[in-house]
């Protein structure tokens, strides 16, 4: 997939997650397989006052690239130096976020309430589009239902603008995730415009992925939430698209070498205490639906130390998952 001057191959994307797809996760969905990924949402207002914390979410390692800084706001203006000091902090493409439905997001006239006011849309994207030479990319929902703009028109008004590509999610924004995302809006907005076209929402397995592309007409496929505790999710959605034999699952070797880097990579960046806290949100996500589960969960949210989540695995490796022993609430 041709994005201006970049090429996603393959054409997968790590969307964006506002606290979850920092520098280590991108690097390890980007090494299992993903062309390209997405910061979490920056604030252009809080890079306008001067968050350094905020400006810490534009630092993209070269192992990670190419890699989409994703700015959100309500004031063209702002919203544009936000892009330009995205792009002198090396993003190789800049998104607007039109489709967040986070009350404080809304509240503050950003994310998908923009569909609801679409000229400040349009005028937001071609500030952006002028402020830098990146390419320029739109993330948006299908709409409101009740009021502004759906997806096609809006998309339509951002090619105008000068967008670069579309990404699409399309549930109303009331729905936030719940419900079935209607791919028929994925394939409206392809048949509409002339830019890529990113389809996002309920991929979950690498024949979604598949069957997506063929139902919509869609350039590259986008996944999110499904990626939480399973970067292996790009592997296998890489060969299916290469049109090769699946890889099989992880083992329980992988499945433990994996959160161990991970932990490691988020240690490294932010010391003992906040990479423990950031991390217990991580080992739930990886540990999910194998058996024992939930006293294994109980234990990495119980953890403070780095040694108390390496015992966690320890024990995942040595016992199998065993459920019975985990239920005894400490760790064999």
């Amino acid at each position: 997939m041709r994005i201006g001057h970049l090429t996603i191959d393959p054409p997968l994307a790590l969307g964006p997650m506002s606290g979850i797809t920092d520098a280590a996760f991108r690097l390890l969905c980007r090494e299992a397989g993903a062309g390209l990924v997405y910061s979490g949402m920056i604030s252009a207002n809080a890079l306008h006052y001067g968050s350094g914390r905020t400006e810490n979410l534009m630092d993209f390692g070269p192992a990670e690239r190419p890699a989409c800084a994703q700015v959100f706001g309500a004031e063209p203006d702002i919203v544009a130096a936000a892009a330009a000091a995205a792009e002198a902090r090396g993003a190789d493409l800049v998104d607007i976020n039109l489709g967040c439905t986070v009350p404080k997001v809304l509240k503050a006239r950003s994310g998908v309430s923009l569909m609801a006011d679409p000229e400040r849309a349009e005028a937001m994207v071609r500030a952006v589009v002028q402020a830098v030479r990146l390419p320029v990319a739109v993330k948006l929902r299908r709409g409101w239902r009740d009021r502004g703009e759906d997806a096609v028109a809006m998309a339509l008004r951002c090619e105008r603008a000068g967008a670069a590509m579309i990404a699409v999610h399309p549930r109303y924004a009331h729905q936030q995730f719940r419900g079935s995302a209607d791919w028929t809006v994925i394939a409206a907005v392809k048949r509409a415009v002339s830019l890529p076209v990113l389809g996002n929402g309920d991929v979950h397995c690498a024949a979604d992925a598949v069957r997506m592309m063929d139902e919509t007409g869609c350039d590259g496929v986008m996944i999110a939430r499904a990626a939480l505790g399973n970067p292996w999710l790009f592997t296998q959605i890489a060969a299916a698209l290469r049109g090769e034999p699946l890889p099989p699952p992880p083992t329980i070797a992988e499945r433990c070498a994996l959160p161990r880097r991970h932990l490691d990579l988020v240690l490294a960046a932010r010391g003992e205490k906040l990479g423990v806290r950031e991390m217990r949100k991580h080992f739930s996500w990886y540990l999910h639906s194998l058996p024992g589960a939930r006293a294994l969960r109980d234990l990495a949210n119980r953890a403070t130390t780095e040694s108390e989540l390496h015992a966690v695995l320890e024990a995942v490796g040595a016992h199998g998952y065993a459920p019975a022993a985990m239920s005894r609430g400490g760790i064999p």
